[in-house]
């Protein structure tokens, strides 16, 4: 079955790896270093568009959210933490990577993340090898769900709209992708994700 499809778009956090600093993350955060979790969280709510947008360092975003005051504990230390939390999810990078080669496929990237977060992700799982095309959000100043951001995304990579599949494991991503034509897939585990790409003739199978 020959697939229309040419180009994978691909979320990272929840995706390929661990979401990179999510509720959970500064649950763990909170509990190792004796922080109050619900001034964290406010702080963070208010702040953290601006980081991820490229408009604030890492190192101003942790000044507003948990430096605001001395602490017992270093930058380094905090920084470490947080890089830490982003781990590869099973199989994924490796399905990916064998469905790209069985379908000649080109993949793109498009991520809400914070510049030091997303060269340390780059750096430590050499994303390069995965995808060809780069759309994070502290690049472009633009965040999912503005789908202005899915626009450059395919003009960026040079393919319609209906030659793409898009994961995501927001479903309302999914569904911004959807409303410009991009086969928006919820992304909730590998064997589902599995299967929705084969309906749309991305199989390993001969």
């Amino acid at each position: 079955m020959q697939s229309p499809i040419a180009t994978l778009f691909l979320d990272v956090g929840g995706v390929l790896f661990t979401n990179g600093w999510d509720r959970k993350a500064r649950q763990r955060a909170a509990e190792k270093f004796c922080l109050d979790l619900a001034e964290m969280n406010d702080r963070h709510a208010i702040t953290f568009d601006t980081y991820e947008t490229g408009k604030l360092s890492l190192e101003d975003y942790l000044t507003r959210v948990v430096f605001h005051q001395k602490r017992p504990f270093s930058r380094d230390e905090f920084r470490a933490f947080m890089f830490e939390q982003s781990q590869r999810l099973p199989d994924m990078i490796e399905f990916v990577q064998a469905l790209k080669s069985r379908h000649e496929l080109r993949c793109a990237v498009i991520s809400n993340e914070g510049r030091e977060l997303t060269e340390y992700r780059m750096r430590k799982y050499r994303l390069a090898e995965v995808a060809e095309v780069f759309i994070f959000s502290c690049h472009v100043h633009l965040r999912k769900p503005d789908v202005d951001i899915f626009r450059l995304a395919l003009d960026v990579a040079q393919v319609e709209p209906a030659r793409v599949a898009y994961l995501d494991d927001r479903s309302m991503f999914a569904e911004v992708a959807q409303s410009i034509g991009i086969h928006g897939i919820h992304h909730k585990d590998a064997p589902s994700t599995q299967s929705a790409l084969a309906k749309l003739g991305l199989t390993l199978e001969s």
